[in-house]
C-alpha cells in the first residue's frame, strides 16, 4: 500500500473509583470497518509502558492492509493519568484494563469481530481477556508473555546465573540492601537486558519512549508490578492464568525469543493448555522480536490472521 489512513482519538472510560473522568488514547491504522480483515488491536506491556515501542506493527497495514489499533492503557502515556492511586492495589486490578478493553472496542465499533495481540505484560492481560470468551474475539496473539508470575520469578532467577558474576553479585548485594536505585544495581540490570530483554545497539528509540513514560509516570508499573523484574512487590506478584487457559476459544500464536527474559518455561503453559495454539519462536530475538526481526515477525503474524 502506498499510503495508509491514520487517525487519533480518546474514549470516554468510566474507570469505577478514579474519582474523575477518564479517557482512553487511540490510533487507527488503515479502514474501519475493513470488508476483509478484521482489526488487529494491540496491548502493550510494562505494565505502565506505551504504545510507541509497538507502532510498528502499523507495518501489518501497510503491507497487508489490516487495520491496526494502538493504544495507551490507563495511567499510562496519552490516556488519563492517576497518579493519587499510586499504591493503590484495589484500583489498579487487572479487571480494570480488561474493562478498558471492552470499553474501546465498543467504542470504535469493534466488537463483533476483532483479533488481539498483547505484548508481554499486555499478553497477560490478553490471555486473562480471552478466557472469558469475549464476543467477536478472532485470532489471539500471545507475544513474550508469562502465564505465571511464580514461573516467571523461577525463570530469571535461573537467567540471571548467566550473568557476569559482578553483576550477580550488584544485585544480590543492592537488594538484600534495599539500594536498587544505586548506580551498580542499574548497571546490573542494564547487562541482563541487553542479553534478554533487547539485543539490539542501539536499543531502538521507539523502545527507549515507551520505557521513558515508565519513568515520568510509575504510578502504575510500581503498584502492579514493582521496582524491576528481579523485586516484584505488586499486585501481579501471585498472578497465574494456567488453570484458566482451558476457557481461551480463540486460536492463538504463541511467540517469544530464543534469549527472551519470557522463556520457554514460563510460555509452555500456554501451549500446553490453549485448546489451540501454536508457538512460533524468533531465534535472534530476546523480548522484542518484532523489533529484533521485524521482517519475519510481520510474515508470521500475518500468515497466522489470514490462515
Amino acid at each position: 500500500m502506498s499510503s495508509v489512513k491514520v487517525r487519533e482519538g480518546e474514549a470516554d472510560f468510566n474507570a469505577p473509583g478514579a474519582g474523575k473522568p477518564c479517557k482512553t488514547w487511540y490510533k487507527v491504522y488503515g479502514t474501519l470497518p475493513h470488508p476483509h480483515n478484521p482489526p488487529l488491536v494491540v496491548l502493550h506491556g510494562g505494565p505502565g509502558s506505551t504504545h510507541e515501542y509497538l507502532d510498528i506493527l502499523s507495518e501489518l497495514t501497510r503491507l497487508f492492509d489490516v487495520p491496526v489499533i494502538l493504544y495507551d492503557q490507563i495511567g499510562n502515556g496519552r490516556s488519563t493519568h492517576l497518579p493519587e492511586k499510586n499504591g493503590n492495589v484495589d484500583f489498579w486490578t487487572v479487571q480494570l484494563f480488561v474493562d478498558e478493553l471492552h470499553n474501546l472496542l465498543n467504542h470504535l465499533n469493534i466488537h463483533d469481530n476483532y483479533d488481539v495481540l498483547g505484548q508481554s505484560w499486555g499478553g497477560m492481560l490478553a490471555s486473562e481477556f480471552a478466557t472469558r470468551q469475549p464476543k467477536g474475539l478472532g485470532k489471539l496473539v500471545i507475544a513474550d508473555s508469562p502465564a505465571s508470575m511464580a514461573l516467571f520469578v523461577e525463570a530469571t532467577n535461573e537467567l540471571r546465573k548467566g550473568l557476569p558474576q559482578k553483576f550477580q553479585d550488584a544485585l544480590n548485594k543492592h537488594k538484600a540492601a534495599d539500594t536498587t536505585t544505586d548506580p551498580e544495581y542499574t548497571a546490573a540490570m542494564n547487562g541482563f537486558y541487553k542479553r534478554h530483554s533487547c539485543r539490539l545497539d542501539p536499543i531502538p528509540q521507539s523502545l527507549v519512549d515507551g520505557l521513558a513514560w515508565m519513568e515520568k509516570d510509575p504510578t502504575v508499573y510500581s503498584t502492579i508490578y514493582g521496582p524491576n523484574k528481579f523485586n516484584i512487590t505488586g499486585s501481579l506478584k501471585t498472578w497465574n492464568v494456567i488453570d484458566r487457559l482451558h476457557n481461551i476459544q480463540a486460536t492463538t500464536l504463541l511467540v517469544n525469543g530464543r534469549y527472551d527474559v519470557t522463556n520457554d518455561m514460563v510460555m509452555e503453559p500456554f501451549f500446553q493448555h490453549i485448546p489451540k495454539a501454536r508457538w512460533v519462536q524468533f531465534a535472534d530475538s530476546a523480548h522484542v522480536p518484532h523489533l529484533e526481526e521485524t521482517e519475519r515477525f510481520m510474515q508470521v503474524v500475518w500468515a497466522f490472521l489470514r490462515g
